[in-house]
């Protein structure tokens, strides 16, 4: 199983396929890995080295309850890209691995990364504050929170309904359910727990200004964990070389035709 030490003595677990320019993935909460092969796949089969890993505490990363932070988690994969010694980096991150792909492109690449791709990311920040009184009240994370703590393995199911927009009319299968389900199990619970805070209450307009290399943001017009006029559509406004791709009834979770749709426009940006 690969895997490699970040400089604070975590083991992190990695996984690759294909040849050519890398693109690197990044999972949202509380996945791993495996919510991309779908990706590692259909870009290796389109010439591309498409690498993803285990974010600290997830899958079978080591299960500490230590750096569940988004620096943290930027920090860690920049230990994973000069692990691999890789540059001409595309940075591919989904829901808090978006935060962490802007994070990592704005303060760690040094010059390693070409482009960022986010989908459904939580830039620039999720909970309402005085200068963000659109964002969602704290009671909503602390609910989040209490929901791990008191049933984790059922509160993965109900959230799997939201994530995937089956409670909208969404066609979701049960399996796509139950991975949903698998993965959250897989997590540390303090990381799960803490990573709360991380994907809610960081500030990242900053980062966003500071990103030096083109971006495409992707998100779904009806995504209930990440609401996009609360994130993407500023986001948007804030970066230097941005391009916003929405998709009209899409959900937070990349599956069935938003995950064809996006799969197809991320290949011909990249491309372009």
């Amino acid at each position: 199983m690969p895997t490699f030490t970040t400089p604070d003595g975590i083991e992190m677990y990695w996984t690759e396929q294909g040849e050519g320019q890398p693109i690197v993935f990044a999972h949202g909460w509380p996945l791993s890995s495996d919510a991309w092969q779908p990706e590692l796949k259909f870009f290796s089969d389109n010439g591309y080295r498409a690498i993803a890993h285990d974010r600290r505490g997830h899958g079978r990363s080591e299960k500490t309850a230590v750096g569940h932070t988004i620096d943290q988690y930027a920090k860690d994969l920049a230990a994973l890209i000069e692990h691999l010694d890789l540059h001409d980096v595309v940075v591919f991150g989904h829901s808090t691995g978006g935060g962490e792909v802007v994070r990592y492109a704005a303060r760690y690449a040094d010059g390693r990364v070409t482009k960022v791709v986010t989908a459904g990311a939580i830039p620039p920040i999720m909970v309402k504050t005085e200068s963000n009184p659109e964002g969602s009240p704290m009671e909503v994370f602390d609910g989040i929170r209490a929901g791990v703590l008191e049933d984790a393995s059922q509160f993965w199911l109900d959230l799997s309904e939201s994530f995937f927009g089956a409670n909208h009319g969404r066609d979701v299968s049960y399996g796509a359910k139950l991975d949903f389900w698998r993965q959250g199990q897989n997590v540390n619970l303090s990381a799960a727990y803490d990573c709360v805070k991380a994907f809610s209450e960081t500030e990242q307009t900053e980062d966003l200004r500071s990103l030096t290399v083109p971006i495409l943001i992707n998100h779904g017009e009806d995504d209930q964990i990440v609401p996009i006029d609360d994130a993407a559509r500023k986001a948007i406004e804030l970066v230097a070389d941005g391009t916003l791709k929405t998709y009209p009834g899409a959900p937070h979770g990349i599956h069935g035709d938003y995950r064809k749709a996006l799969q197809q426009d991320v290949l011909a940006w990249i491309r372009s």
